[in-house]
C-alpha cells in the first residue's frame, strides 16, 4: 500500500501502539505517523503507509487544529489531570475575563515547554528528568496561534472548552496552564482532540475498529488516500512525456520550458505530474539555475523501474 491512512487516534493508544496496529492490518511494513499525539489525546493521526513515508520530514511545519478541554483552580506537575497536584486556587473567574485574556495568547508568542515533553536538553529528554524529580530552567520558544476561541465555560465548576488552530510544537498543556495564570488562578488541560492534521480532518479519519473491520473484508486499501493527498496545497505542473522520464531519473527542468502562469517565487515547491496525471513528487525552484529540480519522488524512478 502506497499513501495516506487517517486514524482517529484512541485515549490511552501511543502513536506508535497506533502504527504497530495497522501494520498488522495492512501488512505494510513502511509505516510512519506525523505529528505525535500523547497518550491521552485523541483524533487525526495521519499515517504514511510505503513510498509515502518518503514525506515524513516534508510535513514538520504543518498547521493543526484541536479542541481542548480544561480546569481552571488546579496546576499539576504534567499540566494536565494525569498529574500529581501541586497548588489549588479558588478565586472565581468569569467567562468575561477569560474572552478578555485570550488574545494575549494569539498570534506569535513565546511558549515555555513543559518539564513534561519530549524536549531535550543536553541531550535527555525533559520528561525523563521530569520522572527523576529534576526541574530545569526551560527556553521560550516561538510558536504561532492562529485562531482561539472559547467554545464553552461553566463559571460554577470552572471547566470549559477552547478551539485551538496552531503551528508545529504548540503545547497546549503549557497554554490551558498559563491562561488559568493570566485570570488569576490556576489552569491544566483535561482532554484534547486534534480535529485537523496536514490537510486532513476527523471527517477522513477510521476508528481502530473501522480499519480492523475493513481489513477484514481486504477492503483497508480502499480507504487509503494518495500520496499527493499530503501536498493539495502547492501549486501543480503537469510536464511532457520526456520531462516526465527526465524528472523520474532526478533529471532538474528548465523553467522557462514549463506551462507556468505567474514565475515562481526562489525556493517554491511545486507538485508534478505526468501528462496522465500521475503525481510523480515534488520539485523546488532553482532560482540560481532558473531550473526545478528534482525535492522528492514518489513514483519508481528509472533505477527502480530497470531492477
Amino acid at each position: 500500500m502506497n499513501g495516506v491512512l487517517v486514524i482517529d487516534k484512541p485515549c490511552d493508544f501511543t502513536s506508535f501502539d497506533v502504527v504497530a496496529v495497522v501494520r498488522r492490518l495492512s501488512r505494510e511494513r513502511k509505516i510512519g505517523h506525523t505529528g505525535t499525539l500523547d497518550p491521552m489525546a485523541t483524533g487525526v493521526l495521519p499515517l504514511l503507509l510505503g513510498k509515502a513515508t518518503r514525506a515524513a520530514s516534508l510535513l514538520e511545519d504543518s498547521d493543526k487544529v484541536y479542541r481542548a478541554e480544561f480546569q481552571l483552580g488546579l496546576d499539576t506537575d504534567t499540566q494536565d489531570n494525569t498529574g500529581t497536584v501541586l497548588r489549588r486556587s479558588d478565586a472565581p473567574v468569569s467567562r468575561e475575563q477569560l474572552a478578555a485574556a485570550l488574545p494575549t495568547f494569539q498570534g506569535d508568542i513565546l511558549q515555555t515547554p513543559p518539564m513534561y515533553s519530549a524536549v531535550r536538553k543536553d541531550g535527555r529528554r525533559l520528561y525523563e528528568l521530569a520522572r527523576q524529580g529534576i526541574e530545569i530552567e526551560r527556553e521560550p520558544r516561538p510558536v504561532t496561534i492562529y485562531r482561539l476561541e472559547l467554545l464553552e465555560y461553566s463559571e460554577p465548576e470552572r471547566r470549559g472548552s477552547l478551539l485551538v488552530e496552531c503551528s508545529k510544537g504548540t503545547y497546549i498543556r503549557a497554554l490551558c496552564a498559563d491562561l488559568g495564570q493570566a485570570v488569576g488562578s490556576l489552569g491544566l488541560m483535561t482532554a484534547l482532540r486534534r480535529t485537523r492534521a496536514c490537510g486532513f480532518s476527523l471527517e477522513q479519519a477510521l476508528s481502530i475498529g473501522e480499519a480492523r473491520t475493513l481489513a477484514e473484508q481486504n477492503q483497508l486499501e480502499s480507504r487509503v488516500l494518495p500520496v499527493e493527498s499530503l501536498f493539495l496545497h502547492l501549486p501543480r505542473v503537469s510536464v511532457t512525456e520526456a520531462q516526465s522520464v527526465r524528472f523520474q531519473n532526478g533529471g532538474a527542468l528548465a523553467l522557462e520550458r514549463l506551462r507556468l502562469g505567474d514565475c515562481p517565487a526562489p525556493g517554491a515547491r511545486m507538485r508534478v505530474c505526468s501528462p496522465e496525471g500521475a503525481f510523480l513528487g515534488l520539485g523546488r525552484v532553482d532560482a540560481e539555475t532558473q531550473e526545478l529540480a528534482v525535492l522528492r519522488l514518489f513514483c519508481d524512478s528509472g533505477a527502480e523501474r530497470k531492477a
